[in-house]
C-alpha cells in the first residue's frame, strides 16, 4: 500500500511537469489555451509548472538517495 501511495505522490508532479511542457509548446506554436488571456502568461505558467514538477521529483530522488547513502560525502547528513 505504501508503494502505491509513493507512486501516486511521484506521478502527480510528473503530470504537472508534463502540463507545463504542453503549455510552453502551445505558446511556441501560437495556440492560446482557455484560462490565459496572453501568450506570455501561458508560457510563464507553463515554465513555473515544469520547474515545480521537476524540482519536486529531483528533491524526492535526492532525499531517497541520501537516505540510502548513495550521494557524495558533501551531501551526506552530519550526525
Amino acid at each position: 500500500m505504501s508503494r502505491l501511495i509513493a507512486l501516486i505522490v511521484i506521478v502527480i508532479p510528473g503530470a504537472i511537469a508534463a502540463i507545463g511542457v504542453k503549455l510552453m509548446r502551445d505558446t511556441l506554436f501560437d495556440y492560446l489555451n482557455a484560462p490565459f488571456p496572453w501568450l506570455w502568461l501561458q508560457f510563464i505558467s507553463g515554465l513555473a509548472a515544469f520547474l515545480i514538477g521537476i524540482a519536486f521529483i529531483g528533491g524526492w530522488i535526492f532525499y531517497r538517495d541520501r537516505k540510502r547513502n548513495y550521494v557524495a560525502d558533501k551531501y551526506r547528513k552530519s550526525r
